[in-house]
């Protein structure tokens, strides 16, 4: 919108006495250095000239309130307040007096005799001033820029310009390839007039759009099923002790110890999720986490041997055996009682051909031991002088699996020479023979050995 003022201003009040006097109409003063009025700028002089969204605009003689955006064409200022003068004919002789008025003295006298002392000029001063605002030719369309261009307004005139983004090619504007100058750290994307930035996997945009820094996946819900660890740009899935990374990466699947060896356990592995287990057989106990140790019953009190019986610890178990084992024709002798120890009297003809005292011992042993094996050592009790002991297996040794190994006149070691699996058990008849060549004196003593062989190999 045009907006245009013009204004006149007519001052008739300026005084002029036969000396000039000082005085100025309203909105002037006296300027002693020039000797003539000057204007004065009330927008600088009065506090808060005009008010709202009016400016004071100073004026000559005056000033105007107008709109902010209202702009004013101001008239050359005059070097003085301008004074009409009457002119006089050229011949006439000059008289300062008024028409009617003659010059007397210091005053005018008029033809009717009355003094005047002074009188008043009537002089007029004007004033033009124009006020306009700025024309829009961008909001009016009275512009020449192209499509591809951006029409901005200025006072008085306007500009075409490319929007950011956009550079001048000639008169057009093309889009400038931001991705040429290395903006981001990983991808660059050129869009018209712009560009953004995107980051690899296992990265984000940093607050300065153009930098990517690492994401911690494993705090944003990384699909790990049991262990996350994070590593610059993506992370790691690990799984706990027992478990395996399946092939996805992600999922952690149980691993079976069991499988892999048969010697996880001493008896047997029992697979749990995470972890395996090992039991043993009934009769033994677990030992650590692998190994399997016989239970000795007799001393825990759980065996049932009844009265008159003694409980013969075995692997996996125990025996009860009589506590008096003699059989006819040998008793038991009461002083030998502790000795557990059977003799066959000499006045029973039966015993001329049987050894003359027999001892009950018992031993057990595993299946599938190493052979050959020492696992039981004859002892002579006593030694007389010029008797020479020799050691046998009298019975019990069917199928050969054993034999003796004498290591001097008193002591002998029976040997396992073939691997036996048990449960099994054999009684064999150890027989020391003592022979005194000097007296013709013969006479043996037997060990009845009990050897049970328990079911396994521990």
């Amino acid at each position: 919108m045009l907006w245009h003022f013009s204004a006149y201003s007519q001052h008739c009040n300026l005084s002029l006495s036969l000396s000039l006097s000082q005085e100025c109409t309203d909105g002037y003063e006296w300027d002693v250095g020039s000797q003539h009025c000057k204007d004065i700028n009330e927008c600088q002089t009065i506090v808060e000239a005009c008010h709202g969204e009016m400016k004071c605009f100073n004026h000559y003689g005056g000033y105007l309130c107008l709109p902010r955006s209202a702009s004013v064409i101001t008239a050359p200022e005059p070097s003085s307040q301008s004074v009409a003068i009457l002119l006089v004919e050229s011949n006439e002789a000059f008289s300062p007096c008024p028409l009617g008025y003659d010059a007397q003295g210091e005053g005018c006298v008029g033809k009717a005799q009355r003094k005047v002392k002074s009188y008043s000029v009537c002089v007029c001063v004007c004033v033009c001033v124009c006020v306009f605002s700025d024309v829009d030719e961008c909001v009016l369309d009275l512009h020449d820029c192209q499509p591809s261009q951006q029409c901005v307004n200025t006072v008085g005139t306007y500009s075409c310009q490319c929007p950011d983004g956009y550079s001048n090619i000639g008169i057009e504007c093309v889009d400038i390839d931001e991705c040429r100058y290395r903006y981001c750290q990983h991808r660059c994307v050129n869009v018209p007039g712009s560009f953004s930035c995107e980051c690899e996997p296992g990265f984000q945009l940093a607050g300065n759009n153009r930098s990517c820094v690492d994401v911690n996946e494993c705090e944003m819900g990384a699909p790990c099923q049991q262990k996350c660890y994070n590593t610059y740009g993506t992370f790691l899935c690990r799984c706990e002790p027992g478990y395996e990374l399946g092939p996805d990466g992600h999922s952690c699947n149980d691993v079976d110890e069991c499988s892999y060896s048969s010697y996880m356990c001493q008896f047997q592995c029992v697979n749990d999720p995470g972890r395996f287990s090992c039991i043993c057989p009934e009769g033994y106990q677990l030992q650590g986490t692998r190994l399997c140790q016989d239970v000795n019953e007799c001393e825990t009190d759980i065996d049932q041997c009844g009265e008159g019986q003694t409980c013969i610890n075995i692997h996996g178990g125990y025996q009860c055996t009589d506590s008096n084992r003699c059989r006819e024709p040998y008793v038991l002798t009461r002083a030998l009682l502790s000795d557990n120890r059977c003799v066959c009297p000499v006045i029973k003809p039966e015993c001329r051909d049987l050894p003359f005292s027999i001892v009950h011992r018992y031993m057990s042993i595993t299946s599938e031991r190493s052979v050959p094996s020492d696992i039981f050592q004859i002892q002579a009790t006593r030694v007389y002088p010029g008797v020479y002991n020799t050691f046998r297996i009298r019975s019990g040794d069917h199928n050969g699996e054993f034999y003796i190994r004498q290591m001097n006149n008193f002591s002998a070691v029976l040997v396992l020479d073939r691997a036996v699996t048990g449960p099994k058990e054999y009684t064999l008849d150890l027989e020391m023979v003592s022979v005194n060549p000097l007296i013709s004196y013969q006479t043996s003593s037997a060990l009845r050995l009990s050897v049970f062989v328990g079911p396994y190999t521990f």
